[in-house]
């Protein structure tokens, strides 16, 4: 259902429904009642104390950013994760606060950062991540990204810049540490 969607109720009297419970007259029922012709009441109400918080993506969007979130992180054997929301100041240190409360998993992980109200994007590498993804890349994904969110494309910019990480960290060499399947 909807934010401020509206619910049908109804209430029929029956042999255990005492008729002296019902409204005596139509002044007597709350906003949005009425009594039907059949004798029952009727009633429109809001679901939502407040509208629940709204998703910039759809639910098959959602399933899309998750199954290239699941693939990259497979393919190239590094966390990757997205940020998206106000990054309460500059990008890059924000960014990197965020990074660093993945803990011990912060060491292969790379976090995408993106503030769409204040315009601003930051990619931020772990150690061994770092040593797949130079400056350069995750820079020229930036670009990528903002390319596509300043003509609206949010989710089209995020799995551009997720194809190409993961591209440049391509798969991990023999030798190199690598991340459990299950992540």
């Amino acid at each position: 259902m909807a934010a401020g969607e509206l619910t049908q109720i109804e209430h029929q009297p029956s042999e255990t429904t005492p008729v002296s419970s019902l409204p005596a007259a139509p002044s007597d029922l709350a906003y949005g009642s009425v009594v039907t012709a059949s004798g029952r009441i009727s009633a429109a109400a809001n679901v939502f104390a407040q509208p629940p918080p709204s998703s910039p993506f759809s639910p098959e969007e959602v399933a899309r950013l998750d199954d290239a979130l699941t693939w990259v992180t497979r393919y190239t054997q590094l966390r990757f994760s997205i940020y998206l929301g106000d990054l309460g100041g500059p990008a890059r240190p924000a960014a990197e606060r965020l990074h660093e409360r993945l803990g011990a998993a912060a060491t292969d992980s790379v976090l995408i950062a993106v503030d769409p109200e204040h315009r601003s994007v930051a990619i931020v590498t772990g150690p061994e991540a770092r040593v797949r993804l130079s400056d350069r890349a995750c820079h020229l994904a930036v670009m990528s990204m903002v390319a596509s969110f300043s003509e609206g494309d949010l989710l089209g910019g995020l799995l551009s810049g997720l194809r190409m990480l993961s591209d440049q960290a391509g798969q991990p060499q023999v030798g190199q540490s690598q991340v459990s399947q299950s992540h």
